[in-house]
């Protein structure tokens, strides 16, 4: 089966930092967990380059919006690599290869019925000298009266036009903007109401705030949206008469999971219409601010587009993640940055703590102390305490080679009941529940060693010894190849040790086995860890 599984494009204009990463994550478990199925997989994503804050601070830096994009694309690949993400292909909105699609996409669409050309009113600030994009227009939300941006009330979720704030002002520079008249092209979305009903509604195992967001954005009224704009810092759009107009970001940045996909497919020499046929998989993996852009902006540029695009199967949606009880905030340096933790914690350790604590049904709070809590206790206290023990046991005790025994057939059946039940979780995208499962499993084996007692009966009962760590071995070559969708580098290490492969199947080390001195996969974080980390935010 064909899987293409779409992580969201980060905005280039300031580091990741842990709420990215949060949101990121459970689509490189998934890619992950259909590798090992032997399934194809197009695990695909990309910089979002364009866009007003990019040519702002290209401004302030005296760079070109290129080398701010460029330079924040890199950081991301870097972080992404170093935290063990296995995009397929990570590309840039600014490139060549999804340019040229998307003014191709753009050409085809605007031939269709969907694409109407409209004066609208559109900001201009005098004082800052530009055009301004709806997200840089504040004001008062005409529904709920609360601040606003000109695209969309964070307090009451409502999608709204820049013109209809009360008491309008630059983001910018906090003067009152210009509405000038000005053509632009329009997609209808609206027209697609019926369309769009049915398709959330042929989709009851999306997360309760997809569904519930989506059907709320249908239910108000969908409103059709300008997909041009007045930027010097863009796509170009493709059609007579708009010369020096620019496709607005948010007609062509969600384009990127089609623009990667072809670039892939085209380089994997296939033909890229079979990636959204019937029978294929399709996965979006986001935070839930992106939500409407996914279910409501994707299908309809699909829809308008008219070619044989399949729609989203999948919508892995995350609620937000906050830090020390207070929301992240950039500009008031109130972040993790990912470049910071990644130079000083184990990748694995992000990783566990991030999809052990993620926001899938509730926002969720990250702390430094539970941080060092999960670390300590779960991780190394628990999951690296067993497979050490063990690993450890035969290499001091039996000669370094797994000794003769038979395999418990409840701790078989246990184990292959687990590949089947968190793959299911995973593919429907309960990514959480799959990994907690896995660690009762962790706490079972750790509790059969004791209970066991290998260091007593190694001395007393032998054979009863034997059978012990064989089973043991067993339960810890099945938790990595469990566990490698989560945390790889340390399964990747116990899989080389063991001598097996990981794919997605019950696996059966032999007697009489070698084994190379095992290491310790996780380190101690100690409580200065927590106490250091809390000054660096003034607490």
């Amino acid at each position: 089966m064909k899987v293409l599984i779409g992580n969201a494009w980060t905005f280039a204009n300031g580091s990741l930092h842990i709420g990215h990463l949060s949101s990121n994550l459970p689509g490189d478990v998934i890619a992950r967990y259909y590798r090992s199925k032997g399934d194809e997989v197009y695990f695909v994503s990309g910089t979002d380059c364009h866009g007003t804050p990019i040519e702002l601070r290209a401004k302030q830096e005296a760079k070109t919006p290129q080398e701010i994009s460029d330079y924040y694309h890199n950081e991301y690949v870097a972080c992404f690599e170093q935290l063990g993400f296995t995009f397929d292909h990570y590309g840039k909105t600014s490139s060549s290869e999804h340019a040229d699609f998307v003014k191709q996409f753009h050409k085809e669409m605007y031939e269709g019925e969907y694409i109407y050309e409209k004066e609208e009113l559109a900001a201009f600030c005098e004082h800052c000298n530009i055009a301004l994009a709806d997200r840089f227009i504040t004001g008062k939300c005409p529904s709920c009266g609360s601040r606003a941006r000109g695209d969309q009330c964070d307090s009451c979720g409502s999608i709204i036009d820049a013109e209809s704030l009360t008491e309008a002002e630059c983001a910018i520079c906090g003067s009152a903007p210009v509405f000038r008249p000005a053509n632009h092209l329009f997609l209808a979305i609206s027209k697609f109401r019926c369309g769009l009903e049915a398709f959330v509604g042929a989709r009851p195992t999306w997360r309760k705030n997809a569904i519930g967001l989506t059907r709320r954005y249908i239910d108000e009224g969908l409103r059709d949206r300008a997909i041009t704009r007045d930027l010097e810092w863009g796509i170009d759009v493709p059609k007579e008469g708009y010369e020096g107009k620019k496709i607005y970001v948010w007609a062509e940045n969600v384009l990127g999971y089609l623009s990667m996909a072809n670039s892939l497919s085209l380089a994997r020499g296939e033909d890229p219409t079979e990636l959204w046929a019937q029978g294929t998989m399709h996965y979006y993996v986001h935070g839930k601010d992106n939500i409407p852009f996914h279910t409501i902006v994707l299908p309809s540029l699909m829809l308008a587009h008219g070619g044989e695009w399949k729609l989203p199967d999948n919508i892995i949606s995350s609620e937000f993640l906050t830090l020390e009880g207070r929301k992240i905030s950039t500009s008031e340096n109130w972040a993790i940055f990912a470049k910071d933790l990644l130079a000083t914690r184990q990748p694995d350790s992000i990783r566990y703590f991030l999809i052990a604590n993620a926001p899938e049904r509730r926002d969720a709070d990250f702390t430094w102390r539970e941080f060092v809590n999960s670390n300590n206790s779960e991780l190394l206290g628990s999951y690296g305490n067993f497979i050490n023990r063990t690993l450890a046991f035969i290499y001091k005790y039996m000669g370094g080679v797994v000794p003769c025994g038979t395999v418990d057939p409840q701790i078989e059946t246990r184990m292959d009941r687990l590949f089947t039940s968190v793959g299911k979780q995973i593919e429907n995208g309960d990514i959480k529940d799959a990994l907690f499962e896995i660690f009762e499993f962790v706490r079972f084996a750790n509790k059969y060693y004791d209970a066991h007692r290998p260091w007593e009966t190694a001395s007393s009962d032998l054979s009863h010894c034997a059978q012990t760590i064989f089973n043991c071995v067993q339960i810890a070559a099945n938790l990595a190849v469990l566990l490698k969708p989560f945390i790889p580098f340390s399964s990747e290490k116990i899989v080389k040790w063991l001598g097996i492969d990981d794919s997605w199947s019950l696996k059966s080390i032999p007697a009489l086995l070698p084994i190379p001195e095992p290491e310790l996969l996780f380190e101690r974080l100690d409580k200065k860890t927590v106490e250091e980390e809390l000054v660096k935010l003034g607490i």
